[in-house]
This record gives structure tokens, C-alpha cells and sequence, in this order.
């Protein structure tokens, strides 16, 4: 199972689950640096052959390229049954056997990660902090990103399931020589003879090795650069038995590197990284070993005393973490999977008047769910927004297995002598009906079957939500015609003849109940103690209201489940209060129920009408299929033949303002608790002005009370996967949710005083939680000190 559940040590290989479905491309980047270079030249020495030279690799579907300054990313498009790893080891065939001379001296072709862009699943940024926590500053960018390559981002690198951390924002520190043109001219000096001499005094050089009083000593002699002295000070030439120093021709300096692309939180710039995932890991595993890792790491930081005397140390702060959207996924399906058990007990029980059969068909939904898991782990399907759908969807069809096969049971169990054998009777009403289960579902099964045969990024999207809905649907007729009626035979027809043992048994249960009350949940271990009560002190209650006690279990069962029910769903918030929501759950499902009631008892009538008006009775749905094509394609796809004179008057104006056709989205809409802002300027527009532009822009977004945190990115970070130019801009917007929420995106209660509206603190001046509090708004909320 996906669920991050914790069971105490026991071995997991849990589905790998994210939050959305990667629909991008089979593709393989071949990334090309060529400093200093224009696009054009790019394009023409670079792009080009390896374009025509990457094309002959087998499966490729198609090659494209593009020419930036300084870099070229070329994008091989594979076919989607070539799989991932075959066609990177085929392009790496191809680029080391690339003819000599068809690219520039010096430039190397590099594979990019094996990752897909959807990988990028955790950024943040290095920030100065005090033992309090509080951000401090006192370091230098150029500090702050040699940090981020030369410990960070190798330690990250190595949690398992990264494939590469990328650093972005800051300043490279590296060595600059600045030529004097007319130094050079008067010591008779070329600029290849300056690039020579600084190449060759930044290396070791290896010699034969002496033999000192029978010990061996190896010469070398050694030449890497560790200061600006060590440049200055290299020879180019002698010049009438005079030596030219790099010193006496060039300013040798520390400087920043040429950059294109920067980092900026908050109006400041930071410097930071990105995590990227392997292709076919467990971005959810992969995430947690980078947090492992970050704590790891943590104290190991460099650290500084500012002027002021504050220490301060360098922490990793994280601004997108995806945990978060992908435990609220988890944590959709797993509220879908209780709320649908809830209701369902409370339809069966309403519907059916039986309590044990509701137990029975509810309990079919958690098995059935555990085995669709088995199934995508066998199939390879990953857990995701799209594929956990389509288990949610099957779970009405999976119900109605349960209630056709135990309904049709307890039919046969009613009708059937005392003298005639129960597990007959039950082998008997499941095969009766089995026939008409396996076809009913057959048919959903089959239904399904043309979205398999979708590609490209259609079928990445929609295909795992067809498999997990038939796997859905497979295993509920297992569960259905396998485990059903053996647990039917137990629960309806299996007595215990011994007075002692029923008495001991209901005991333990009274015992069991009590301690589930406080253990997992109280509304299930109230439910277990009132059936040992009854069970317990049912020859107490006289004969005439014995025969009222079933009815009034299942009163008080209905009761406590549909409080639980609301309680759990909150329907219209947390911010109407208990009480509103559970009036709304039962005047809808009791409205939903009372509908159906009536429809079942007039069923005779309506059906008698609809045969003896059989046109009246088709106006119905023909009417209801136009309104809903009205209502999906809008007004001019059925009415663009009136003429524009006609489209003046005022009914026809109202009617096409009022249904002007359903918005159409590929990706589902997901609130993921941050946005995307992602504006460009000019294509020409400096790396300063566009940071200028950021930096403002990130002032004025940060000013909304609503948002919680900004960081803006400008051009790319330095990986293959991000080929964005200087002009265009990311920024990552997080705003405050409206109450305080759990991992799974569920609000958390606190103690209340409903009296004074003041919420309650501890003397460590943490709120005090309470499962009967009320939930804590982030915005204006107060709070009393209560030791």
C-alpha cells in the first residue's frame, strides 16, 4: 500500500506514489557547454551534427534542438514502448563513437540525468540562521553557493533515489586575468602565450624517484594554483634571460563567474537548489532520505560570528517540498475509502435492517482496496491523483457486489425451513446471482478496454485510471464470490451452543470494545461494547421490547455513524460547527434515502405509466440529453446560424451569456497549496534588470497577508532539465491555509473557550489539541495563556 503507515518495523516496499502523472515524452537530453558562445554558432557547430548524427539511434520517433548562449539541448523523442535506460545506454553508444573533428576542440557532449522534468521534487535555499532559528545573514553569496556545490549538493546526491541536485542563484568564485594590451605589446607577449603559462603552472607534474640512504623518495613537482600570488608569479617567457610574470602583463583577481540565472526570496537574493528524482523511483522514499540526510548534514554546516557577537550557521531551508501535496492525495483516497464505508453501513443498515450484513459489505471495500495494491505493484502501475481516482470510482460498483450477493443471502436464509442446511442455502443464493455479478462487471471491465490502446500523453494520463478501476472491479468479485459467503455462513447462521463460552466471548468483546474506545476510535469501540451489553443482558428485557431492541441497535448505530460520518467529512467546513454539519449529512442522505423509498414503493406505478405512455416517457430523457449538450457545447455550437440581428435582442443575449459551453483541461486541477508565477520580459533584457524586475515583483507579492513565503527564479538552474532563458521567470508563491492542517491536509482541533472565542495554551505556549476543539484559524485567531 502507498499509505505511509508505520507498523512497527515490519519490511515495506510500498507502490512508488506522487502526487500528479508524468505525461511527459520518452526523451533523453544530450546537454553541450560552449562558454562565451552565441546561439548561432552554437546552432551551427554544435547543434547541428549532433542532431544528424543522434538520429540513426534505433527507436527514436524524432530530434529536437535548441541553440541557447553558451549551451545547446538536444531532445532525442523516443518511441513509448522503448524503455528508459535501453535508450540511454544506446545514446551513449552513439556519442562515443562520434567521428573526430565534428565537434569543436574542447567541447564534450554530456548525457543528462535519468530523471524526467516532473522530478523536480524538493527546492530550498541556504540561509544563515542563530541558535533561535531566526535568519541572521552575514553571508556572502559567492560563500553561500561554493557551500551549495562543495557539501550540500554532494551529500544530497547520495540519498538514495536522487538522481542529481542542481544549484541555482549566487556567484561561482573563480580566477580572472585581465590582459594589459600594451604591456603585452611592449614585452612582445601573445595572448596564447598568457592562456599557456596559466594552464601549465595549475598542474602536478609527475618525475622518476632518488634513492636518499636506502629510502626511495619520489619527485614531483607541484604547481596547483591555491592563491592569486600562485598566477601572478607564472613565468610566460624570458626575455633577454628576464622573466615575464603573468603579474607584469595582467590584473589577477577573484571574481564571479558568468552567470544566467538567479535566485530571489522575498526581495533578497539567496542562493539554493533542487532535487530531482530517478525515473522509476518512489519520490515519496526518495524525499524522505534527502530530509534524513539534511539532518545528517545539518550541524556539519559552516558557521560564523557576525559583528555583533551572533553565531550564525548555515541551514537548508526548504520552499517546495512535495510530501505535502502527495500525503493530501493519500489522504483523499483515504478519506474517499472511510466516508464511502461510513455510508455505506448507514445505507445497508437503513435499507437492509440488518447490522451484521452492513459489517459484511463494508468490510469487502479494505480488503478488495489491498489487493488493487498487489496488482500495481505487479503491473508496475504507479500511485498517483489520476490512478487512486479510479479506485474511489470503482468503490460504488464494488458496494453493490457486496449488497446483490448478501441481500440475496439473507432472501434465501428468511425463505429457507429450520431443518434445511444453511451452507446449501448459501451456496445456493451466491451461485444464483454469481452469473449476473460476473457479467455485470465483465461489461465495466470491457468498457474500459479502448483506453488502454490511448498513447502518448493521453494514455500516461488516463491508462493507470483504467487499470486500477479494473483492478478495482476484479477484485471486488473475488471478494464477492470467494469470501462473502464463507464470512455470511459465519456471521448469519454460525451459532455457539455453549451458555459459558457465549458469555466469556461477550465479555472479551465488552473488554475489547473498551480498550478500542481509547485506543484507535471511540465511535467503534461504543459500537463492539453496546452489542456485548445487549448480547449480555438480553434475557433481562422483558419479551415485548426484546422485539424492539434489533431496531433500536440499528437507530444507534446509524446514529453514531453518521456522526462519525459528519465529523470526519465536515461537509460545509470546520467553520459552521459540528452541529450544522450534521444537520446537513442527514438531511442529505436522508433526503437521498426518502427518494429512493419513495421510488421503491411506487415503482409499480411509474413503471405502469411509462409502458402505457411511452412517448410522454421518452420526452423525458430526450429532453434531459439536449439540456445537458446545451449545457456542455454551449450556445453557437446549437444556435450559430442566427444572424447577428437576431443576436441583439435581449432573451438571446441572456441565454448565451448564461450557457456559453463547459471549459475544457487536460491536467486535472489540483489545490496545491502554492502557485506558479511565471511572467517573461524581454528577450534582450539584461540578467540585472530582469533581477531588478524579480526582486520587486517578489516585494509586492510578499506584502499579501494571505502569502506565507516567495522565492522567484530567473533564467536556469544548472542542469540539462532546465534550459530556461535569462528573460523568463518562476516563482514559487505559497499562501497560508485557512486553518492549521495535518500532513494530510486534514484541519487540526485545538482547545476552544466558546465563551471568551479564545483558544487555550500550554506553558511551553504550544495550543493544547482536542479531538472535540475547534480548528485554529491561521488569520486573526486568538489565544488565552492557560498554565
Amino acid at each position: 500500500a502507498p499509505f505511509d503507515w508505520n507498523l512497527g518495523g515490519l519490511p515495506r516496499n510500498p507502490v512508488p506514489v506522487d502526487a500528479i502523472p508524468d505525461i511527459g515524452e520518452n526523451q533523453q537530453i544530450v546537454f553541450t557547454r560552449w562558454m562565451g558562445r552565441s546561439p548561432q554558432d552554437i546552432e551551427d557547430q554544435i547543434s547541428y551534427p549532433l542532431t544528424v548524427s543522434l538520429l540513426g539511434i534505433p527507436g527514436v520517433k524524432t530530434v529536437r534542438s535548441y541553440s541557447m548562449f553558451g549551451f545547446s539541448s538536444i531532445y532525442i523523442i523516443f518511441k513509448e514502448e522503448v524503455e528508459f535506460y535501453w535508450s540511454r545506454s544506446r545514446v551513449l553508444e552513439k556519442l562515443n563513437s562520434l567521428p573526430p573533428g565534428l565537434l569543436p576542440p574542447g567541447v564534450r557532449p554530456s548525457l543528462g540525468p535519468d530523471a524526467t522534468a516532473l522530478g523536480q521534487v524538493f527546492w530550498y535555499t541556504l540561509e544563515g540562521h542563530d541558535e533561535q532559528g531566526n535568519a541572521t545573514g552575514g553571508w556572502d553569496l559567492h560563500e553561500l553557493r561554493s557551500i551549495q556545490d562543495w557539501h550540500v549538493r554532494y551529500a544530497l546526491m547520495s540519498a538514495q533515489g536522487v538522481s542529481e541536485v542542481a544549484s541555482v542563484g549566487g556567484f561561482v568564485q573563480e580566477y580572472q586575468i585581465d590582459v594589459d594590451p600594451d604591456a603585452m605589446r611592449a614585452a612582445n607577449i601573445k595572448l596564447e602565450e598568457v592562456i599557456s603559462a596559466v594552464r601549465m603552472s595549475n598542474v602536478d607534474v609527475g618525475a622518476r624517484s632518488i634513492d636518499v640512504n636506502k629510502v626511495e623518495y619520489v619527485i614531483r613537482g607541484l604547481g596547483f594554483v591555491k592563491t592569486l600570488e600562485d598566477l601572478e608569479n607564472a613565468v610566460i617567457k624570458m626575455n633577454d634571460n628576464i622573466p615575464i610574470y603573468v603579474k607584469n602583463v595582467a590584473n589577477v583577481t577573484l571574481g564571479p563567474a558568468l552567470r544566467r540565472g538567479a535566485l530571489d526570496k522575498e526581495g533578497s537574493e539567496v542562493v539554493g537548489g533542487v532535487v530531482i528524482v530517478r525515473y522509476g523511483e518512489n519520490p515519496l522514499q526518495a524525499i524522505k532520505n534527502v530530509k534524513l540526510k539534511i539532518d545528517e548534514i545539518s550541524n556539519g554546516l559552516p558557521k560564523k560570528i557576525l559583528a555583533d557577537g551572533t553565531i550564525s550557521q548555515v541551514k537548508i531551508v526548504p520552499f517546495y517540498d512535495r510530501t505535502g501535496l502527495i500525503y493530501e492525495t493519500l489522504g483523499t483516497l483515504n478519506n474517499a475509502l472511510i466516508e464511502e464505508i461510513l455510508v455505506t453501513i448507514i445505507v445497508v443498515l437503513l435499507m437492509v435492517m440488518h447490522l451484521r450484513s452492513s459489517v459484511l459489505i463494508s468490510g469487502l471495500l479494505p480488503v478488495a482496496v489491498l489487493m488493487v495494491f498487489i496488482a500495481m505493484s505487479q503491473f508496475g502501475v504507479d500511485a498517483n491523483i489520476v490512478a487512486l481516482s479510479g479506485i474511489a470510482i470503482a468503490i460504488g460498483t464494488m458496494v453493490d457486489l457486496g449488497v446483490i450477493i448478501s441481500e440475496n443471502i439473507l432472501k434465501h436464509l428468511d425463505e429457507a425451513s429450520d431443518k434445511k442446511n444453511k451452507l446449501e442455502v448459501i451456496f445456493t443464493a451466491s451461485r444464483e446471482v454469481a452469473g449476473a455479478v460476473l457479467t455485470a462487471v465483465s461489461t465495466t471491465v470491457v468498457s474500459f478496454l479502448p483506453i488502454f490502446t490511448m498513447e502518448a500523453a493521453e494514455g500516461k494520463l488516463f491508462k493507470p485510471l483504467a487499470f486500477t478501476k479494473t483492478f478495482a472491479l476484479i477484485a471486488s468479485v473475488i471478494v464477492a464470490l470467494t469470501i462473502i459467503p464463507p464470512f455470511a455462513q459465519l456471521l448469519f447462521t454460525g451459532k455457539i451452543k455453549s451458555a459459558r463460552i457465549k458469555r466469556l466471548m461477550y465479555i472479551g468483546l465488552l473488554v475489547f470494545g473498551f480498550i478500542i474506545t481509547f485506543m484507535v476510535k471511540w465511535w467503534i469501540g461504543l459500537i463492539l461494547m453496546l452489542i456485548a451489553a445487549y448480547h449480555l443482558f438480553a434475557r433481562r428485557i422483558p419479551q415485548k421490547q426484546q422485539a424492539w431492541i434489533p431496531r433500536m441497535n440499528i437507530g444507534l448505530a446509524v446514529l453514531i455513524v453518521i456522526i462519525v460520518l459528519s465529523e470526519h467529512w465536515l461537509p460545509l467546513g470546520p467553520g459552521r460547527g459540528m452541529i450544522v454539519n450534521l444537520l446537513f449529512v442527514v438531511l442529505l442522505i436522508g433526503g437521498f434515502l426518502l427518494f429512493f423509498w419513495l421510488f421503491y414503493r411506487n415503482y409499480s406505478r411509474i413503471l405502469n405509466w411509462a409502458l402505457i405512455n411511452k412517448l410522454k416517457f421518452l420526452s423525458i430523457p430526450l429532453v434531459i440529453l439536449i439540456f445537458g449538450g446545451f449545457i456542455w457545447f454551449g450556445f453557437d455550437a446549437f444556435f450559430g446560424w442566427f444572424p447577428n440581428w437576431l443576436r441583439t435582442f435581449k432573451p438571446v443575449t441572456v441565454v448565451a451569456h448564461a450557457f456559453p459551453g463547459m471549459g475544457k483541461e487536460f491536467m486535472p486541477a489540483l489545490d496545491e497549496g502554492s502557485y506558479l508565477y511565471m511572467p517573461t520580459t524581454m528577450p534582450h533584457a539584461s540578467i540585472g534588470e530582469v533581477l531588478d524586475v524579480l526582486q520587486y515583483q517578489d516585494r509586492a507579492i510578499s506584502a499579501i497577508p494571505e502569502v506565507s513565503e516567495v522565492v522567484g527564479k530567473l533564467g536556469r538552474a544548472e542542469t540539462p532539465l532546465d534550459p530556461a532563458p535569462l528573460s523568463m521567470i518562476e516563482t514559487v508563491i505559497n499562501y497560508h491555509p485557512e486553518y492549521i492542517i495535518d500532513r494530510n491536509g486534514n484541519p487540526m482541533t485545538y482547545l476552544f473557550d466558546s465563551d471568551s472565542l479564545y483558544y487555550y495554551r500550554n506553558r511551553q505556549g504550544n495550543q493544547v489539541m482536542a479531538p472535540d476543539g475547534k480548528p485554529y484559524l491561521v488569520q486573526g485567531a486568538f489565544v488565552r495563556d492557560e498554565n
